[in-house]
């Protein structure tokens, strides 16, 4: 089978002749240049070691938008949303923090109008073809597209705390910013979709709505506020026949109908190191509605955990998220700066043995 049968085969729930195996979120820098040295290899060398071990290809259309933004946002400029970053410093690797919430004193200061959001026009779509080609020249690998995340670029704007108050104290507010950050994403998506003319297999979703030990806000208003939009998005998405993969982090075992019933296919990330995340339950309850992508934990085994726990992990996961097929092994998030070159190792060579 190719990498992209089986893939499909798990979106279908089914078995197929060796698990589908992803990095999700990847390798950060750090740990990719501890793997190098570790091996005596490039880091051109290592990129392309990871990517050929992963039966996923990701695409998403080029940024021809205004000079003073970016795609994703750096010290230098904001992102798409006009939302600033500050580098910090973490011990191993640099990230970006917020440094600057553009849409901070909304409906007190400032309104909705006095923003300027990202367009769909901002990016060129009619390369997608050709990108993916180039990605995927033998036609093998699964096509992963993304971003949508409306509840993280609403609150990125706003600020976390200033989000989770207006949804309380002014939810029509709060849905109108929902509402016009979902239009964004429908568009975008819209017209990337028929850009690629059905060589798009899986779109990716995401919005963190839990933490280690529950959800971010209570599930009412969650059903409430958020899912709708969601709701839109992926039945814009499906009537293109792609399959919807949506990414949480945390405890959100209470959430996993809502989910379903949002319209989700795949459900990302399995943080099995939060509170009441279990596999056997996971698996057992909703194994024939939702193909599940990650679960190794990048929180414990392995950055922390020797090559044996590493190789013991990756055989539990199989065998019991990939039972009867609709798993796609994967880390539970991007691999950390600092998690020892040999549990990587281990990890790629266990996943390649199943």
């Amino acid at each position: 089978m190719t990498s992209r049968e089986r893939v499909l085969a798990a979106l279908r729930h089914e078995e197929s002749d060796k698990i589908p195996f992803s990095l999700g979120f990847g390798v950060n820098e750090y740990a990719r240049k501890q793997l190098a040295e570790y091996l005596g290899k490039t880091m051109n060398e290592i990129d392309a070691m990871l990517l050929a071990a992963t039966d996923l290809r990701w695409v998403s259309p080029r940024y021809i938008g205004p000079s003073y933004r970016s795609p994703k946002g750096d010290a230098e400029k904001p992102d798409v949303w006009g939302v600033s970053h500050k580098a910090v410093f973490n011990g191993f690797d640099s990230y970006y923090e917020i440094s600057n919430y553009p849409l901070k004193g909304l409906g007190e200061t400032m309104k909705l109008e006095d923003h300027v959001f990202p367009s769909p026009d901002w990016f060129d779509y009619s390369f997608l073809k050709s990108d993916i080609e180039k990605a995927d020249h033998d036609g093998e690998h699964a096509i992963v597209m993304g971003n949508g995340n409306i509840f993280e670029s609403s609150w990125y704007m706003l600020g976390f705390e200033d989000m989770f108050a207006l949804l309380l104290t002014d939810p029509d507010l709060a849905w109108k910013l929902l509402e016009k950050v979902t239009d964004f994403f429908c568009a975008y998506f819209e017209r990337a979709l028929t850009a690629a003319g059905g060589r798009i297999d899986i779109a990716f979703t995401a919005d963190d709505i839990g933490q280690q030990s529950g959800l971010l806000m209570s599930l009412p208003l969650w059903e409430e506020i958020l899912k709708p939009h969601h709701v839109r998005l992926n039945k814009l998405l499906h009537s293109f026949g792609v399959k919807v993969m949506y990414h949480t982090d945390g405890a959100v075992m209470d959430a996993i109908d809502g989910l379903i019933d949002m319209g989700i296919d795949v459900f990302e990330a399995i943080q099995f190191d939060a509170k009441g995340m279990d596999p056997v339950l996971l698996k057992n309850n909703w194994r024939h509605k939702l193909c599940f992508h990650g679960g190794v934990s990048v929180q414990s085994t392995l950055p922390f955990g020797s090559t044996d726990d590493v190789r013991k992990e990756v055989q539990e996961r199989i065998k019991i998220m990939g039972k009867n097929g609709g798993y796609i092994l994967a880390p539970s998030h991007a691999i950390q700066g600092g998690t020892p070159p040999q549990n990587i190792i281990a990890f790629l060579e266990e996943a390649g043995r199943w």
